[in-house]
C-alpha cells in the first residue's frame, strides 16, 4: 500500500509541478518581453492577456510544496536546506511580479515606469532563480544521515547558473507564444519575429543540457545509452526535434494558437527527459521516492484532501481561462 501511495504522489506533485510551469511560465514570460516593447499600450495589452488569471496560476506551486511536505517530508527538508536561497529569491520576485500587476493600473503616468520595472524585475528573478533551483536539484545534493551535507551557496555552479539562463529563454518562448495566440495586429506580427530566434536559442540550450547532464553523471548516461533502453528512450528527443521544426514552421506561417501548443509540448517533453534521468530519485543521487516516504497512514490522511481540492482546482481553473478567452485589444482588458 506505501509503494502506491507514493507512486501516486508522487505523480500528483509531478502534475502540480508541470501545471506551474506551463501556467505561471507564460506569466513570468511576458514580464521578461517587456524590456522589447516600450509603448505603453503594448504593455497594457500584454499585461491584460494575464491579468485576470495569474493569481490562479500559482496554486499550482503551492499545491506542488503542500504535497512535498505532506507525502515526502524528508525530501521537503532535503531540498528546502540545500536551495533556500534562491527559493527565498523567487519568492521576493514573485512579490514585485504580483505588486506590479496591482499597481501599474493605478500608478499615475510619472510612477508607471517604476511598476514596469518591478514587473520586469520580479519576473527575472522569479525565473532565475526557479532554474537554479532545477539546476542544483539535477546536479545531486549530498546527504548524510538524512540531512542535507552541503553548503548554502553550493548551487552558485555553474551547471545551475545555466539552467537559470536557459529558464528564462524557455519561459519567454512560451509568453511570446501566448502573446501570439491573445494579440492581434502590430503585436502579434512582433512576437511572431521574436518567437523564431528565442526558439533556436532554447533549442541551444536543450542540447547543451542534453550533453551536459549525461557527461557530468555516469548514472543518467547509463540510462539512456544502455540498451535496450536507448530504444525505449529514443523517441523522446526524436519527437522534440520534430516538435522545433514545427514550431518554427508555424511561426513563419504565422498560426494563432499553434505556436503556443507546440511550445507546450516542447516543455513537456523536456520535463518527461527529466524524469526519465532522475527517476526514481526525489533528491538524486542517493533518496528515492520509497526512503522519503511518509508513513501510509499520513500519505492516506493527505490524499484524500488531494482527490478532493484537485478537482476544484481544474475546474475553476478551465472556468476562468474560458471565460477570459479570446483577444486582447488596446480598447478592452483589465483596469
Amino acid at each position: 500500500m506505501g509503494i502506491e501511495l507514493s507512486l501516486i504522489w508522487a505523480l500528483i506533485i509531478a502534475f502540480s509541478v508541470m501545471m506551474y510551469v506551463v501556467m505561471d511560465g507564460f506569466d513570468l514570460g511576458i514580464g521578461m518581453l517587456y524590456p522589447f516593447f516600450r509603448e505603453r499600450e503594448d504593455r497594457d495589452v500584454m499585461m491584460n492577456t494575464v491579468a485576470p488569471i495569474w493569481d490562479g496560476n500559482e496554486t499550482w506551486l503551492v499545491l506542488g510544496g503542500a504535497g512535498l511536505f505532506a507525502a515526502f517530508p524528508l525530501a521537503y527538508s532535503v531540498v528546502l536546506s540545500a536551495v533556500y536561497l534562491p527559493l527565498i529569491f523567487m519568492l521576493i520576485g514573485l512579490v514585485f511580479r504580483g505588486v506590479a500587476f496591482e499597481f501599474r493600473f493605478k500608478a499615475s503616468e510619472h510612477w508607471r515606469h517604476v511598476w514596469d520595472k518591478a514587473f520586469i524585475g520580479g519576473s527575472l528573478v522569479a525565473t532565475f532563480s526557479q532554474g537554479v533551483v532545477l539546476g542544483a536539484f539535477i546536479e545531486g545534493l549530498p546527504v548524510r544521515d538524512g540531512q542535507f551535507a552541503g553548503g548554502s551557496l553550493d548551487w552558485l555552479a555553474p551547471f545551475p547558473i545555466f539552467c537559470g539562463l536557459g529558464l528564462i529563454v524557455a519561459y519567454c518562448l512560451l509568453g511570446c507564444t501566448w502573446l501570439i495566440m491573445r494579440t492581434e495586429g502590430p503585436l502579434q506580427e512582433r512576437m511572431h519575429d521574436l518567437a523564431r530566434p528565442l526558439a533556436l536559442v532554447l533549442l541551444v540550450v536543450i542540447g547543451i543540457v542534453s550533453l551536459w547532464t549525461p557527461l557530468a553523471h555516469q548514472a543518467i548516461a547509463d540510462r539512456w545509452f544502455s540498451l535496450p533502453n536507448l530504444f525505449w528512450f529514443l523517441p523522446v528527443p526524436l519527437l522534440a526535434l520534430l516538435t522545433f521544426q514545427q514550431l518554427l514552421r508555424s511561426v513563419a506561417n504565422y498560426d494563432n494558437a499553434k505556436p503556443f501548443v507546440l511550445t507546450l509540448v516542447l516543455i513537456f517533453l523536456g520535463y518527461a527527459g527529466l524524469g526519465i534521468s532522475l527517476w526514481p530519485h526525489i533528491v538524486p543521487p542517493s533518496i528515492t521516492f520509497w526512503d522519503a516516504a511518509a508513513p501510509p497512514q499520513s500519505q492516506g490522511f493527505a490524499l484524500v484532501g488531494a482527490l478532493l481540492i484537485i478537482p476544484f482546482i481544474l475546474g475553476y481553473t478551465a472556468w476562468s481561462y474560458y471565460v477570459f478567452r479570446g483577444k486582447v485589444t488596446h480598447d478592452q482588458g483589465y483596469h
